[in-house]
């Protein structure tokens, strides 16, 4: 089998994976061109490989060599991890087999379709809320005072979290979600904080069991499913996953949409869309630029690449989104594309549980911005819009200034 990119001019610069800017694509494309699985450099020090193409993603996100628990990782990232946070590395996005099914299991079912479904109208409730927040001025960040607090009270609400706490979890969400691996004592910090956090409101909230997801969590722990540290590391998931890849999507599908006008008016004018418009949302921007980390735990190939054991292999879940071998016409943003099977939650067994919620808060965010501000519009320069340059899996806006307009009742 060929070895791919054994020189350090062939490497992937770092910047390609922490500075994506507004359209990566192009070069993404180049790159799949040449060969769907490149070397990369991160995190810095790390034999380490990027994989491009739709095929080869889909396959190796079902590929059981491809282990996400920490034990597999190359030693001296291990140890980075254990003590930065297990916090952060205890839960079912980083387990594989039987432990990821007995992390899963116990809230798989809060998050069925039919069950969030009940969801509907309380979310409702809180995204006119926060249209009818909106300052007189007419301008506002779409992204601070809609997309970021939205899945956040959702999910806060869902877990049932004091009102009160939640503007703790912005800043934790933010720092916990750079990833174990590149994290330092911030990250710590903020784990020991939010475990501490948890930790008391656990212990209180099982004097008082409810119908919420923490007291399922909570039982869960107590039948045995969850170890103390994987009840924290599971909440972390849920807040992290439940709130800024929603944020995201919320704000790079109205940034999609703001963009291209003409889009914009087939949604306006016919509503139904909107389910079929988020599909192609999370397809061509998605909210997880990549899969969460995965390590080779054997020598292995991927498309006649050889990946030795202890390789970090990352999945570009944008870049499989633009392949040209799966999608017609791939850069093309079309709110009407049908089929359009993706692989932005992505595929096998650590499909995202949250999927169902997550579209369900997009469904109704998008409807109802569209029924109560027909004059939404970007407030900058589209050239003006700048995204998120960081080492975290996610792809999102720095910020989405619009003018508001005219606000129609709720």
């Amino acid at each position: 089998m060929p070895e791919v990119m054994t020189t350090d001019s062939d490497v992937i610069p770092t910047e390609y994976f922490t500075t994506p800017g507004p359209d990566p694509h192009p070069r993404t494309a180049e790159l799949r061109s040449q060969c769907p699985v490149h070397r990369i450099n991160v995190p810095p020090g790390a034999q380490a490989y990027a994989v491009l193409s739709n095929k080869v993603v889909e396959e190796a996100l079902g590929d059981a060599r491809l282990s996400k628990q920490v034990e597999n990782l190359p030693e001296e990232f291990r140890e980075k991890v254990v003590d930065n946070s297990l916090l952060v590395a205890g839960n079912l996005g980083f387990a594989d087999g039987p432990r990821h099914t007995r992390l899963k299991e116990p809230i798989r079912r809060a998050f069925l379709p039919g069950t969030v479904a009940r969801l509907a109208p309380r979310i409702q409730e809180i995204v006119d809320d926060l249209i009818d927040g909106f300052p007189d001025s007419g301008e506002v960040d779409l992204l601070t005072e809609f997309a970021l607090p939205l899945p956040l009270t959702v999910i806060c609400e869902y877990l049932g979290i004091p009102v009160e706490d939640r503007p703790l979890f912005l800043r934790w969400s933010h720092v916990l979600s750079q990833g174990p691996c590149t994290g330092d004592g911030e990250l710590k910090a903020a784990g020991e904080e939010f475990s501490a956090y948890f930790t008391a409101l656990a212990a209180e909230r099982r004097k008082d069991l409810r119908d919420d997801l923490l007291s399922m969590i909570i039982r869960a722990r107590d039948e045995g499913s969850y170890s103390d540290q994987e009840l924290l590391s599971t909440l972390l998931l849920l807040i992290i996953a439940g709130h800024k890849t929603v944020a995201n999507m919320i704000g790079n599908g109205t940034s999609l949409l703001l963009r291209h006008p003409e889009q914009l008016a087939l949604l306006r004018q016919d509503p139904a869309t909107i389910p079929t418009a988020i599909e192609e949302i999370l397809r061509i921007e998605g909210s997880a630029g990549w899969a969460s980390l995965r390590t080779a735990a054997e020598d292995m190939h991927l498309a006649g690449v050889d990946i030795p054991k202890g390789s970090f292999v990352h999945l570009s879940l944008n870049a499989a989104g633009h392949d040209p071998d799966v999608y017609e016409d791939p850069d093309r943003f079309d709110v009407t594309r049908s089929p359009n099977r993706h692989l932005a939650f992505g595929h096998g067994a650590h499909f995202c549980i949250g999927a169902p919620l997550a579209r369900l808060q997009g469904q109704i965010a998008f409807s109802t911005l569209l029924r109560r501000l027909p004059g939404l519009a970007l407030a900058v320069p589209e050239d003006e819009i700048e995204w998120v340059s960081d080492s975290s899996l996610s792809r999102g806006l720095v910020a989405l200034p619009v003018r508001v307009g005219r606000r129609l009742p709720r």
